[in-house]
Formats: structure tokens, C-alpha cells, sequence
């Protein structure tokens, strides 16, 4: 039997004050990174910039692989970049109903759990690309 995995690539986008990009979903109350899936042709790191682009207005460019995550009951392969903004401002959406910078311990309680994981991936600063299976 082939299988078949979906491709995901999110950012991990801190501003100035190490402050982290988020986007509260207009499909439901909850934050979460920008991203979402690798289109057809497309390599993460490039869905990673195009899927910022849509989700926020910003143009960033990756500068580090955070880490690689499985979710075997999903079939899913999710790809974790820190970027950083070159240009753009942030813009509304019809996914975004809000974007907003936050501080690392102040993060919203209504946050997706498995990008908090992959935010404090990112925050310990490791050299070592992670590479995590995630329920």
C-alpha cells in the first residue's frame, strides 16, 4: 500500500523585542504560527514564506530549521523555520482575524498546544534540528 503523508511548514517570526508572530484563526478562537500546507511542486521552506505572505502581509526569509514533526495519526510531516520580516506591514485576512506580537511568558491560553511546543523548541536555542513525534 502507498502512503501518502500532507506537508506542513510553519514560522517561527520574532520581531525586534524577540517578540512571537501569531494569527488568531478566523474558523475558530485559537492562535496559532503562520503557515499551513506545502502546495504541489513546492519545497517547505518556500510554502513557509508563501504561507506567511497570505496569513500576515509580511515578506520573511528563513534563516534556521527549527525542527522536523511527525503526527502518525494524521499522516502529517510539519516542517518548524524561524524567519525573519524583510518588508511588508501586517494585514487582516479572511484566515486571520487578528495578528499580534507576544512575549514568549505571556503567551494567549487559547493557543494551539502543538505550536506552543514547537515556540519553546525554538526559544531553547539548540543547534540541533528537533525531530519529534506529536499526538
Amino acid at each position: 500500500m502507498k502512503q501518502a503523508f500532507t506537508i506542513g511548514a510553519f514560522a517561527i517570526v520574532t520581531d525586534s523585542e524577540n517578540r512571537i508572530l501569531l494569527c488568531l484563526r478566523t474558523d475558530a478562537d485559537i492562535w496559532n504560527l503562520p503557515g499551513g500546507g506545502v502546495e504541489c511542486g513546492e519545497a517547505p521552506w518556500e510554502g513557509v514564506v508563501r504561507e506567511v505572505k497570505e496569513e500576515t502581509g509580511l515578506d520573511v526569509v528563513v534563516e534556521k530549521l527549527i525542527g522536523v514533526y511527525s503526527k502518525p495519526q494524521n499522516n502529517d510531516l510539519v516542517f518548524s523555520y524561524q524567519c525573519k520580516v524583510v518588508s511588508g506591514e501586517i494585514q487582516i485576512n479572511a484566515e486571520a482575524r487578528e495578528i499580534a506580537y507576544f512575549n514568549a511568558h505571556t503567551l494567549p491560553q487559547n493557543i494551539v498546544q502543538k505550536h506552543l511546543e514547537r515556540i519553546q523548541d525554538c526559544l531553547a536555542n539548540n543547534d540541533n534540528v528537533i525531530m519529534v513525534k506529536q499526538s
